[in-house]
């Protein structure tokens, strides 16, 4: 069986009570909110791939102040086109950043298609995947080891 793991780099940005998200087409069509963020890309740092991909996703410049800690997802196994299995696993590093610049607009053509700042006590209500209660709750308590 094939491996895969997937580094991604992930924004915790909270400011008066709301939090940045951005929205993205889940796998069943249904709108999902996520935090700013992506993939790295070969040779990308991941310092530098969570202000690149917050720029794309939301238009806004901003300051990393600090990493939160890292969230392992679940593992699933995926058959390619000739039925052969890969296991793929995601590993995300957060960071708590704070908007520097820029105005809030929502990317063109990529993998997000709205950005919006969400009021806290609201996210209960939202389709909001894994990534983003890690992300709070690392934001919340700052473990020292960076997991939870």
């Amino acid at each position: 069986m094939k491996e895969k793991l997937r580094v991604a780099a992930y924004a915790v940005c909270v400011r008066a009570d709301q939090i940045l998200l951005a929205r993205s087409p889940g796998p069943d069509g249904v709108p999902e909110w996520v935090l700013p963020g992506g993939g790295m890309e070969h040779g990308e740092d991941p310092y530098d791939t969570v202000r690149r991909e917050v720029f794309e996703e939301t238009g806004y410049q901003v300051a990393v102040t600090g990493l939160l800690g890292v969230h392992t997802s679940r593992r699933v196994i995926r058959h390619g086109p000739l039925g052969t299995p890969t296991d793929h696993q995601g590993l995300s590093l957060l960071y708590a950043v704070e908007v520097t610049g820029g105005d809030l607009t929502p990317e063109i053509g990529g993998s997000t298609d709205f950005a919006a700042w969400q009021d806290l006590s609201a996210l209960a209500g939202l389709n909001v995947v894994r990534v983003v209660e890690a992300g709070l709750r690392l934001w919340r308590e700052r473990p020292v080891t960076g997991h939870l």
